[in-house]
């Protein structure tokens, strides 16, 4: 028996030991080439690409034609399946990689047309951003047609093979960018979900107007809906969940930040530029650093895998950051069907037959899935993404549903070419023309700031806005009836008319996505703007001293002070001190003092934000009519400014529990709050609140696609790390407020800060950079998790390193085929 044991023994070893070599020579071959040469097809002359020791490349090329090959070149090497997943996205493909649970998700991209408008788009392509694009895509085939080259892991395990990239591929990404930090639509469908429960007065409660502003005089639109049979007794259509199904897009408690000082408000003698926007966190990060060098223009900063240009960063003129503005630019319309040829719409000129296309979707281990896509005047009809019931019916209505929803977007457009805009930005030789090259943008529309070397700084809003009629009385705010010509958008802003400024005497310039206009502005961008908070916390930083230094710029990114939560403070103490709960004089003595900073390690922010949550289900689900109701509205928005006029009003007839005999009054309602939210912090962190801390329950949660929903593989592929700030600080960390179906995770951020950078523009040594993943895309690489405890620690690396430093990760030489 032991000579049989050793057999084995030494079977299951050599098992082993032959795994473990198969193990490593797949790591090799699907590890990218870092030093050396390598001959590709594509590129006219040598190109060198030195990478750094935080994997940062180098590309240095003759010309920017083969830079932005061998931009596509480090794209593919170091993140071919988010570039994949990009792809997929964009043609609406992912079922066919994911299942049936991606279903949706492509139904409605194929619905919203994003390919066939990213086709349109590059039909009408010219000139240096064609040239850029096909370059570009050059460099990405080139290294799928390296013979040595194995596939990421997730193309291995879901048993699928990369296709060539195109130019429409890039375009079809763009536009989704676009659809990420557009989010009109779905404060529309929130807007009509309230009007089949609620007056007008309460609507304007729930969702109110930009503080000192005054919500705009609109049609009475739920009396509106009920003329059309759409009240509260209706058939709940399937496109009331689009924003379920749907790319998410505007994410509520989401932006960015961008300031920038003149030379006499910095200490380093030239002008100063912070950026840091605020996008989904995912893993690998969405964006990848990369610097260019060719004649005529050095550059660097973050790229985005499947876009051929440095997105953000700094050249060796100018350093340029954006934020999203946020305009108006969607617009839903009800169109409504002919009910003796459902294949025509009604029109102000009468009934006009739907734009048609066949769609199938292949989806992994089942049937492919057919349906027909429409498209009205005003663009393609989003209700078709529905899997069931495609509109709202009123009671009694013909099988046939009467309206259908149709969206128009700027981004849709066939002239949009951000490409263009974006490379002309990059190449500008100063401020004015920077701005004189972002009049081309299109969609999405963003708050640009912009210094250069001879000390000029400025601040543009580019992007297409459109105008509406002035008897137009739903002002965008709701679906509107499309057979009214009165609805119709009526042309576009003129380009010098968007917000802009230059060289103010104060010597600073902040965007934070609060109103960028004064109040007496005569053109309308939106009603919706995001609330002041970060803005007014950045002012206030700015003005504490007269000059400001790089450190200071990067301690006022990470700075966790939240307006918002000073601003309830007096109610939840009044809370705190009126309860009887047994931890509560604990918990008061954790709040003691407490100013509204968002400290990792701190356990008042914890206990704020749960009794945030537990005060705004006990203020407005009764008014809902229950937990049901309010939990479908909940994810799309978390009413904190609602809540926030509750608190300033003391408002008694919002504060009242109609489910209850008792009149409860605001106190009441918040220590019954501040009792609940201490009953589940209990039942989560221990009955100890010294012990609390925001870090625990707080964490950014970096999401794979599709891993981080596969326990197995998970941690393997997701990346955390416990985090500070909130939704309203200037450390911008969304709290998820709603409890992932999957993790339990409460309070954490998926929304963050996803870049962070200080341009020096006097001595771009000094210019910091870091994003919240690390280079590279492959699990197994020291480059894939190598940023994540620094950026959660708020900490950077070096934009521009010695040239020493930029070549300590390995230099590769690329080589044209036959050259």
């Amino acid at each position: 028996w032991r000579r049989t044991l050793r057999r084995v023994a030494l079977g299951l070893g050599g098992v082993l030991v032959l795994a473990a070599g198969l193990a490593a020579a797949y790591v090799w071959r699907a590890s990218p080439v870092h030093e050396g040469e390598l001959v590709l097809s594509g590129t006219t002359a040598p190109i060198v690409i030195e990478r750094d020791a935080e994997g940062i490349p180098t590309i240095r090329a003759a010309s920017l034609r083969d830079a932005l090959f061998g931009l596509g070149v480090v794209h593919a090497q170091d993140r071919l399946w988010q570039l994949e997943t990009h792809r997929r996205i964009g043609a609406g493909r992912l079922a066919e990689a994911f299942g049936e649970r991606a279903l949706d998700t492509d139904r409605f991209l194929r619905a919203l047309g994003v390919r066939q408008a990213a086709q349109a788009q590059w039909d009408r392509t010219q000139g240096a951003s064609r040239e850029a694009l096909q370059a570009y895509a050059a460099g990405i085939n080139a290294v799928l047609a390296t013979p040595r080259t194995a596939r990421p892991p997730e193309f291995w395990l879901l048993g699928i093979e990369p296709e060539a990239w195109t130019p429409v591929d890039s375009l079809a990404w763009a536009i989704m960018m676009a659809w990420d930090l557009g989010g009109n639509w779905q404060a529309e469908l929130t807007r009509l979900r309230l009007a089949l429960a609620f007056p007008l007065e309460k609507i304007e409660q729930l969702m109110p107007p930009y503080p000192g502003d005054t919500a705009p005089p609109t049609r009475d639109y739920p009396a509106l809906y009920r003329e059309l049979g759409l009240g509260a007794q209706v058939q709940k259509g399937a496109w009331l969940d689009l924003p379920e199904v749907a790319p998410p897009s505007g994410v509520e408690g989401t932006g960015s930040n961008n300031w920038v000082l003149a030379a006499h408000r910095t200490t380093t003698g030239a002008p100063l530029l912070a950026n840091d926007p605020h996008l989904k966190l995912s893993a690998p990060a969405l964006w990848y650093l990369a610097r260019l060098d060719v004649p005529g223009l050095r550059a660097a900063g973050a790229t985005m895998p499947g876009v051929p240009a440095v997105v953000l960063g700094q050249s060796d003129r100018i350093a340029w950051g954006f934020t999203n503005t946020g305009p108006d630019v969607q617009d839903l319309y009800l169109e409504r069907i002919d009910p003796r040829d459902p294949s025509r719409y009604q029109t102000p000129d009468g009934w006009a037959a739907f734009e048609t296309r066949a769609e199938t979707i292949a989806v992994k281990g089942r049937e492919p899935v057919v349906f027909q896509a429409r498209r009205t005047r005003h663009g393609p009809v989003i209700s078709d993404a529905g899997a069931g019931a495609d509109a709202l019916v009123p009671p009694g209505a013909s099988t046939s549903p009467p309206y259908a929803l149709a969206l128009r977007w700027t981004a849709l457009d066939a002239d949009a070419d951000i490409v263009a805009a974006g490379l002309r930005m990059m190449q500008a030789d100063g401020v004015e023309g920077f701005v004189v090259a972002s009049a081309s943008w299109v969609a999405p529309m963003q708050n640009m700031v912009v210094a250069d070397r001879s000390g000029r700084i400025g601040f543009v809003a580019a992007g297409r806005v459109p105008r509406r009629r002035p008897d137009n009385d739903l002002h965008g705010l709701v679906p509107a009836p499309g057979w009214e010509a009165r609805y119709d958008w009526v042309g576009w802003l003129p380009v010098g008319d968007t917000p802009r400024e230059f060289d103010p005497a104060q010597g600073w310039i902040a965007t934070a996505n609060q109103r960028i206009h004064a109040s007496d502005y005569p053109h309308h961008l939106t009603h919706d703007w995001t609330a002041p908070w970060r803005q007014r916390r950045i002012e206030q930083m700015l003005q504490q001293r007269e000059r400001h230094g790089v450190e200071d710029l990067l301690r006022q990114q990470a700075d966790p002070v939240s307006l918002a939560a000073q601003a309830l403070q007096p109610w939840m103490d009044e809370a705190a001190r009126s309860s009887t709960h047994a931890l509560a004089a604990a918990a008061r003595d954790r709040l003691q003092g407490w100013g509204g900073a968002m400290d990792i390690d701190l356990a008042a922010p914890l206990i704020h934000w749960a009794w945030v949550r537990a005060l705004t289900r006990a203020v407005f689900e009764d008014d809902f009519g229950g937990a049901a109701a309010f939990d479908a509205a909940f994810p799309a928005r978390s009413f904190r400014d609602a809540l926030e006029g509750v608190a300033a009003r003391r408002d008694a007839a919002w504060c009242d529990d109609r489910r209850t005999p008792v009149v409860e009054d605001c106190l009441a309602i918040a220590t019954r709050a501040f009792d609940a939210a201490l009953g589940e912090l209990s039942g989560r962190f221990g009955d100890d609140p010294a012990r609390w801390r925001w870090g625990q329950a707080h964490q950014a949660v970096s999401e794979h696609r599709p891993f981080s929903r596969v326990k197995a593989l998970a941690p393997g592929f997701a990346l955390r790390a416990a985090v500070g700030g909130d939704s309203y600080t200037v450390n911008a960390t969304r709290v998820v407020l709603k409890a992932d179906p999957v993790t339990g995770d409460l309070f954490h951020s998926d929304h963050g800060p996803s870049l962070r950078a200080v341009y020096d523009l006097g001595d771009p040594g000094r210019s910091r950079i870091i994003h919240s993943s690390g280079q590279s895309g492959l699990p197994w690489s020291r480059q894939y998790r190598r940023f994540v405890e620094p950026w959660s620690r708020s900490t950077t690396v070096p934009l521009w390193p010695e040239p020493a430093q930029a070549r300590a990760g390995g230099v590769l030489t690329i080589r044209p085929a036959g050259g």
